[in-house]
């Protein structure tokens, strides 16, 4: 498993399109945090990164799809996905070491933004002025929804050779399960608004970027997880 974990990261920044995919999120949060009038900190006059929490899942929708779509497509297209079958490596084992590579492409993208509250922290009045608890709590939550479009990624990956059809899959299922289940709620009334938004994974981002880690919103974002990754699996499986 490890060494196809290297090799995974190895194939991502072994070309200019790793790199440039990262610096383009960076850039997109950079914009969004401190150059956008309607989510810029330094319009705003508070000591928060709110804005970066709100948008950042929007940027997710597009940069994990991206990261993800050659994780499977690709191994199938060039033909190395038999090959890489009759390795020692049980099909569980093959999925988890991609889920990890992507994962950890994941936290490399997210971990400049630690800088953005170091930087809040000084530019406070006065200086240090920030909810650091809060602040790693809602850092966490980013975390936890880039994980599970990860697993979306690498399921949608699963379902083709062609990257370009994965990351087209990649982006509608992020987008259905992030925003689809809420618009849907706004459509109806009652319990059953409540629980098909409970089924959205917005209500549970928005839950864990208060601040507040609630083991529930954990252990639902940790089952789809466990859900795409096993999908992937099985899809695999069957071919």
């Amino acid at each position: 498993m490890k060494s196809l974990f290297l090799k995974e990261i190895n194939a991502f920044f072994g070309s200019l399109t790793g790199y440039l995919v990262l610096a383009l999120f960076l850039v997109a949060l950079g914009l969004i945090v401190w150059v956008f009038p309607e989510s810029s900190v330094l319009d705003y006059g508070y000591a928060d990164l709110e804005s970066l929490f709100a948008y950042t899942p929007y940027v997710f929708t597009f940069l994990i799809p991206a990261i993800s779509m050659r994780a499977i497509a690709e191994e199938r297209k060039n033909g190395t996905w038999e090959l890489l079958r009759t390795s020692p490596l049980s099909l569980v084992q093959i999925i988890i070491a991609k889920y990890l590579a992507l994962l950890t492409l994941v936290v490399l993208a997210v971990l400049p933004t630690l800088l953005y509250g170091y930087t809040i922290s000084t530019l406070g009045n006065p200086p240090g002025n920030l909810d650091w608890a809060g602040f790693f709590g809602s850092w966490a939550g980013l975390l936890m929804i880039g994980a599970t479009f990860a697993a979306v990624g690498l399921f949608a990956s699963s379902l083709t050779s062609q990257q370009v059809v994965a990351f087209v899959l990649g982006v509608f299922l992020c987008f259905v399960l992030y925003f689809g289940f809420t618009a849907l709620a706004e459509m109806l009334s009652g319990d059953a608004a409540y629980w098909i938004e409970e089924l959205s994974l917005s209500f549970h981002y928005n839950s864990l970027s208060r601040g507040v880690i609630d083991s529930r919103d954990v252990f639902f974002l940790l089952g789809m997880i466990w859900v795409f990754l096993g999908g992937s699996v099985l899809i695999l499986r069957n071919k």
